[in-house]
């Protein structure tokens, strides 16, 4: 029997959900330190610098901005992506487009936050941040692990597109109600990957 191609597999899916359980208490952490409600914060290797970042005024412009410190909003968005991992079937990437497009809007724009803020350490704050640095580790690999799964979903859609040409076929199959059509492009995928 062939092997099926299937980017919504539980095992890569539950290796995801791992991942983000690991930065959502160390986001949570630096997160109540940028509230006021932890007074010191421990960094093995920056010590105050840390600090100093938690609490720059590029920090505390963005809290304006958001109305949350941003390790806060990095702890939902981690926690986010463990919700969006468990979401729906070992078919999700072509039965529900939809929460696959949800679930890489809410891990790839994390990624690029953190990358952001590590080059804005760097280059504007001038201090360096440890459990910054993990955390922005963590986005990336979840990054790659969700990445298969989400090109997929976009690559299927972009099929169904090309062969239907149909704004309501395409608005249908990313709903959730896919077309023949959209199901025969599905088992082409499966049987021969997403570059056939």
């Amino acid at each position: 029997m062939a092997k099926v191609y299937n980017p919504s597999k539980w095992g890569p899916r539950v290796a995801i959900c791992l991942v983000a359980a690991i930065p959502v208490p160390i986001a949570t952490y630096m997160g109540l330190f940028q509230w006021g409600l932890i007074d010191s914060f421990w960094d093995p290797f920056f010590g105050k610098e840390t600090e100093g970042v938690l609490k720059s005024e590029l920090s505390h412009e963005m809290q304006d901005i958001i109305r949350l410190p941003d390790a806060i909003l990095g702890a939902v968005a981690y926690i986010g992506d463990i919700i969006f991992a468990l979401a729906g079937s070992n078919r999700r990437w072509f039965d529900r487009p939809w929460l696959v497009a949800l679930f890489g809007l809410d891990v790839i724009p994390v990624s690029l936050v953190s990358a952001t803020l590590v080059f804005m350490q760097a280059f504007v704050v001038h201090s360096w941040c440890f459990l910054c640095l993990v955390t922005a580790c963590f986005s990336l690999v979840l990054v790659l692990l969700s990445y298969d799964e989400v090109f997929a979903s976009i690559t299927f859609m972009h099929r169904v597109w090309k062969r239907s040409r149909s704004k309501r076929v395409v608005w249908n199959t990313f709903i959730g109600k896919p077309s023949k059509l959209a199901y025969e492009i599905a088992r082409e995928i499966e049987k021969n990957g997403r570059k056939s």
